[in-house]
């Protein structure tokens, strides 16, 4: 399977993103090439659904050329780069989910979304992505694209033949804790020789971690990553290794989509977007696959927003496109085309997203999912949290991959995680 469009912009420190906005003159005006009647878009490719941006264009045709720009590579590093040299900023720019705690602390260099009549918009939107978007000192930069509720993902047929559970109201009800899912991964590879539940520790480390209403820093910059809900986490991602429910391969690789297409992985813990990088990855297995929801309780893992940069002469026209383009009906679109899953709950009753998905034998999706979305759990989101949660997302990926000891492991993130802290001027 291709690695997922956000699997790949996990690495590298928060602090970076934070040092070098922090390096820009606190309300200086940006020049842009831009003016009101030509506005730029950033975004990345899958950040908005094609079918949106077309039409976003010819709506505003008699009044604003629109250029929607696909950046490629390493998205925030270019937007950063852009805004710290103060020259062809975009007016509109998309930010992701996982970077935007970087931007937060620098919301002086976007336009306060509130003071564009964004307030009115609030309660059509899930109350704790629209929470996301917010700067501690009230401001609002993000307005919120899509999110990722997390569901599990399963095939049907291999399931039944293992003797579990196999219809996903059953699959839900059934495996609704860590130790009856764990415990399903006992028999399915008792039953089935060879399979594994999930394909890494990691799955089951990370979905717990956001699962819960703590991260690794907490709002007064103190380092809570050594707490009882990290090692919760921790301990239970290793004992999915003692149990031998998860495999030896890396995602990624095609060794984990040959598992995959045969059945010996065949399982997975997925945000909503998943379910497009599984047709992609593996069309041969259209028909086999089942979503329920996961154990305990859903978590999240993506989506993303869009802000108007200090840079745009015209940040009224640019914000009523943005509200165009994210309501409820275009969100809709989005999740056809994009696999966007939509931040406004009026979008998942339209007949769009009531469709019968034939790659998941014809279970409608969105039944799980929708749910799932309404119930994550908010978590403070520091703009630190990406430094210091990689050594400890490291160092449990070396116990599930390199078979490190699983104590020698922890003391090694800790050692990792305060030398960082200590460079980033967080308390540990």
């Amino acid at each position: 399977m291709r690695l997922s469009r956000r699997g790949l912009l996990r690495a590298g420190l928060a602090g970076t993103a934070a040092t070098t906005l922090a390096g820009l003159a606190s309300g200086c005006a940006v020049p842009t090439g831009s003016t009101g009647r030509n506005m730029v878009l950033w975004y990345w490719d899958g950040g908005l659904g094609d079918t949106v941006v077309t039409k976003a264009r010819a709506r505003y045709a008699g009044t604003v050329n629109l250029r929607a720009v696909k950046i490629g590579g390493y998205y925030r590093s270019k937007l950063i780069t852009t805004l710290a040299g103060r020259a062809h900023v975009p007016d509109i720019a998309g930010l992701k989910g996982e970077d935007m705690a970087s931007y937060l602390p620098n919301a002086d260099q976007f336009v306060d979304l509130r003071t564009l009549g964004a307030e009115k918009y609030r309660s059509r939107y899930l109350p704790w992505k629209w929470d996301q978007g917010i700067a501690d000192d009230g401001s609002m930069i993000g307005f919120p694209i899509d999110c990722g509720p997390v569901a599990h993902l399963y095939q049907y047929e291999v399931f039944r033949k293992a003797g579990l559970p196999y219809e996903p109201a059953d699959v839900s009800r059934e495996l609704n804790t860590w130790e009856a899912f764990f415990a399903a991964g006992e028999q399915l590879k008792k039953r089935i020789p060879g399979t594994c539940l999930l394909t890494d520790v990691s799955s089951v480390f990370e979905n717990v971690v956001q699962q819960g209403s703590k991260r690794y820093v907490d709002k007064d910059r103190h380092f809570i990553g050594d707490q009882e809900h990290i090692r919760h986490a921790w301990a239970l991602a290793v004992e999915a290794k003692r149990r031998g429910i998860v495999s030896n391969l890396v995602s990624g690789t095609p060794d984990q989509l040959s598992a995959i297409e045969g059945g010996k992985l065949p399982s997975q813990l997925g945000a909503s977007w998943a379910t497009n990088d599984i047709k992609n990855g593996v069309p041969r297995t259209k028909g086999r696959w089942r979503v329920a929801q996961m154990p305990v309780r859903p978590s999240n893992n993506g989506g993303s927003f869009l802000s108007v940069t200090k840079a745009c002469r015209n940040p009224e026209k640019a914000f009523e496109i943005i509200a165009w383009m994210l309501d409820a009906d275009n969100q809709a679109q989005g999740y056809v085309d994009a696999g966007l899953f939509p931040s406004i709950p009026a979008s998942y009753g339209l007949k769009q997203l009531r469709e019968p998905d034939p790659f998941f034998g014809g279970q409608v999706t969105m039944d799980v999912f929708g749910p799932a979305a309404q119930k994550i759990v908010v978590a403070y989101n520091s703009p630190f949290d990406v430094a210091l949660g990689q050594p400890v997302k490291d160092e449990i990926k070396n116990v599930g991959v390199l078979g490190k000891d699983p104590e020698q492991a922890w003391k090694d993130a800790m050692s990792k995680c305060r030398r960082i802290a200590n460079h980033l001027g967080v308390s540990y």
